[in-house]
């Protein structure tokens, strides 16, 4: 298994969370609090994550990020999201920087 697979790891104990709710879940919490609570703690951690970077900290950057891939994560399980939905937002838009001409969507694809 590789390291990638962390991500589909902590999904599914996300959405487990959100099936099977445990007391004095950290996630729970945040599923009990709601869409606002979890957009706010994103909107946090993506600012935490800016500091760091601007601070060019890699250690407080790598930490931050993964608290944010962490929020998100969470934002996805309440939006129905899942990271296969985004890997295949990203492959699709891998394609374009061939120039391929994509129907969907294609005035939200940027060139990287």
């Amino acid at each position: 298994m590789g390291k990638q697979e962390v991500l589909y790891q902590v999904s599914e104990v996300i959405e487990d969370r959100k099936l099977n709710p445990r007391e004095g879940s950290y996630t729970n919490y945040l599923f009990d609090k709601g869409l606002d609570k979890i957009l706010k703690k994103v909107g946090e951690e993506a600012t935490e994550t800016i500091i760091a970077a601007k601070n060019q900290d890699k250690d407080e950057i790598v930490y931050e990020m993964a608290d944010l891939i962490y929020h998100l994560t969470v934002l996805m399980a309440v939006t129905n999201v899942t990271w296969d939905d985004i890997l295949n937002e990203l492959a699709r838009r891998e394609l374009k920087k061939g120039n391929l001409k994509l129907s969907d969507k294609p005035e939200k694809v940027t060139d990287y």
